[in-house]
């Protein structure tokens, strides 16, 4: 079968498009007119042996939860022992997601002009990344494609719950910051200047702390649609800069000199890289292969650079455990565990221990940070609120006490 898109009018004369299955393209339509669509064009997505339209595909992109379903289901229906073709046919029926469908149609649709499922999957780089495809490949290439995608599976799951872990514990920072922002630009713009009028033309001198306050409320409530553009502009700026290799590779190095985020980000990409070449190893690749592609899972791009030396030192014949020592931002427990695999002739397990140990270091640094952060945040709120109330109060006393 051959995967189609189509235009169509549905009944309500509305425009309707998408990818079905079908054997030709007269099949295609016939199943149109079964759902109520009356076909405007049914073309194939890709003639046999090319890929079409490679621009649109690489921006198709899933959510990592659907991302996890679509492995963990394939894994399932792989070991049931459905052929890959029926079990990418199954996933495509019975997904609710038009995305997921729709990409799994033309996986599904490759794999049977002859392409490999990795090579298939690896049309949609933003959905599934280099170390997905690499570990899908040595699956097929072992014959060991329903265990590996299981693996696949496992460590996606571990990493977005230690992904949503983080997300979940700063919404509350998030939403109290936010909460306070708005607050305290709320009085300085619409109500400190409606109580101090009445200060501002007193005979009395003004304490420092009220008239601080009028300066900042009638800088605040003139300026403040140019500040916010400001805000929006930096923001995009700092967006921009971002994607420029140098930009982030300076602040990926400052990052690992702040105090609390250094080691948060040691063991954040010590965990990724040392799970990433564990299952790598696991699904057959050769050390070389799997270190190559294990540190493109490092985010930092300071970190990536040290695993790719380590790489290099690798290729020129030295041990993984030499050649990580040199690394000076590698949790020194992860060497060791290294060292201690590569001697007793295990170390995926021992790479997987470490990625635990990792995992854990990274959610007590996040609770430990989230504790700190909490009372910080509202004794700075209360603090500029009591500044707030004491510029009004004061002057409001000296009148009372001259009177």
């Amino acid at each position: 079968m051959t995967a189609f898109s189509y235009i169509a009018l549905g009944a309500n004369g509305r425009k309707t498009s998408g990818l079905l299955e079908a054997d030709s393209a007269r099949h295609a339509r016939r199943q149109l007119r079964e759902r109520a669509l009356l076909p405007l064009s049914v073309t194939p997505t890709a003639e046999k042996g090319t890929v079409a339209k490679p621009a649109r595909r690489s921006r198709a992109r899933l959510k990592p939860t659907t991302v996890v379903l679509f492995t963990r289901l394939l894994g399932a229906l792989l070991e049931a022992g459905l052929p890959l073709d029926g079990a990418l046919s199954a996933i495509a029926r019975q997904s609710s997601d038009p995305a997921l469908r729709l990409v799994v149609i033309d996986v599904r649709s490759r794999v049977l002009e002859g392409q490999s499922l990795a090579a298939a999957v690896g049309q949609f780089p933003r959905s599934f990344p280099e170390v997905y495809c690499a570990t899908v490949g040595a699956g097929e290439q072992t014959r060991l494609l329903p265990l590996v995608v299981q693996r696949i599976a496992d460590y996606l799951e571990r990493r977005q719950l230690v992904t949503q872990k983080i997300q979940l514990a700063l919404i509350y920072p998030a939403v109290l910051s936010l909460v306070s922002v708005l607050v305290v630009g709320g009085l300085l713009t619409f109500v400190v200047p409606e109580m101090v009028k009445v200060f501002a033309h007193s005979a009395h001198a003004l304490p420092t702390i009220t008239l601080a306050l009028l300066a900042v409320s009638s800088f605040t409530a003139r300026y403040w649609p140019a500040l916010g553009g400001l805000a929006v502009a930096l923001g995009w700026g700092w967006q921009q800069a971002l994607r420029q290799p140098r930009a982030r590779y300076l602040l990926h190095a400052v990052s690992l000199r702040l105090p609390g985020l250094a080691g948060f980000t040691r063991a954040n990409d010590g965990g990724r890289f040392a799970r990433t070449l564990g299952i790598l190893l696991n699904s057959g690749l050769t050390m070389l292969d799997a270190l190559f592609i294990a540190e493109k899972s490092v985010v930092n791009l300071v970190l990536r650079a040290e695993r790719a030396a380590a790489a290099a030192r690798v290729r020129e014949g030295a041990a993984l455990a030499n050649a990580l020592a040199n690394c000076p931002h590698l949790p020194p427990l992860l060497v060791h565990l290294v060292a201690s695999g590569e001697s007793v002739g295990e170390l995926p397990r021992m790479l997987e221990t470490a990625a635990l140990a990792s995992e854990r270091e990274v959610e007590l640094r996040v609770a430990v940070g989230l504790n700190l952060l909490e009372p910080v945040l509202i004794l700075t709120m209360g603090l500029v609120v009591l500044g707030i109330v004491l510029a009004i109060l004061l002057p409001i006393f000296e009148m009372n006490r001259l009177v």
